[in-house]
């Protein structure tokens, strides 16, 4: 009974904590696919990469998505729109055009999904300040951002407590980049194994995955501002930036050759980053 107790104090913790995905870019390094689609729509086995970044939040409970859309946003827009169609069993009376569900083929109906048009060149900052108006309106003070292109098995409920704990205004998680080459484990002048892009041991970059109260949105001052510089080293500047260290899985996918090496993680059954 008291872990019942507890597993449902935790829910209660993450009611009206949105998400927001900053999925609007153009993702020019990866023209190959983004000439057609967005990059957050880009498939990772026979799932949009954005609703891979998008399960691993609703497994801790995190089911209020916020979309910053932009470049061919209304791809994405059709997507979610007609996901209940596509992912169930459907009963279609041509005359009368009433639509039954016949079965219950997917686990995201408690998803919440705000569908926002953020301009097709806004920046990353003036995409998450033009979510003002629907962050005051859901009430929550303290919201989580990332972007609509990387993947990783963060415990997203351990960054919020930390954030918690730290007291600051926002909190960004520090991953290791993945060498960009591959190791060779060599053992009696031969090659025993051959690791394609591990995460390195040194050094650590942004992997984006951030917890913001409402404040930052103040030190962002519109469209033509990019969220990774000003207003981050504004925070920094202040002390008001903590960061989250992940030493697990983090893979973003800004070329044609990391689309293939997640593909292949993911078909080969590796996908890290696949919590549920």
């Amino acid at each position: 009974m008291v872990n019942q107790s507890n597993d449902l104090a935790i829910q209660s913790s993450r009611v009206n904590i949105p998400v927001a995905l900053l999925c609007g870019g153009k993702g020019t390094r990866l023209r190959e696919e983004t000439e057609f689609r967005p990059k957050p729509m880009i498939s990772i086995g026979d799932r949009p990469i954005i609703w891979h970044i998008m399960k691993s939040y609703a497994h801790y409970g995190f089911t209020d998505f916020m979309l910053c859309l932009g470049y061919k946003g209304d791809m994405i827009r059709n997507y979610f729109f007609n996901y209940d169609w596509n992912q169930n069993d459907i009963l279609l009376e041509l005359g009368s055009k009433q639509v039954t569900k016949l079965n219950h083929g997917h686990h995201e109906e408690n998803w919440r999904i705000w569908l926002v048009d953020t301009g097709a060149e806004t920046l990353t900052g003036g995409r998450l300040k033009r979510l003002a108006p629907y962050l005051d309106r859901i009430g929550s003070e303290v919201f989580m951002a990332t972007y609509g292109d990387g993947v990783a098995n963060i415990n997203i409920a351990d960054l919020l407590d930390f954030h918690r704990s730290q007291g600051k205004l926002a909190t960004v998680t520090a991953v290791r980049p993945p060498s960009r080459f591959g190791n060779l484990i060599i053992e009696d002048n031969l090659v025993s194994n051959f690791q394609e892009k591990p995460q390195t041991s040194e050094g650590w970059i942004s992997g984006g995955y951030f917890v913001l109260h409402r404040k930052v949105l103040d030190l962002i001052e519109g469209d033509e501002t990019t969220f990774e510089s000003q207003p981050l080293k504004t925070l920094a500047t202040l002390g008001e930036l903590a960061v989250y260290q992940h030493d697990g899985f983090w893979q973003c996918m800004d070329t044609y050759r990391e689309m293939e090496l997640l593909n292949n993680l993911y078909n080969s059954g590796k996908a890290l980053w696949r919590v549920w």
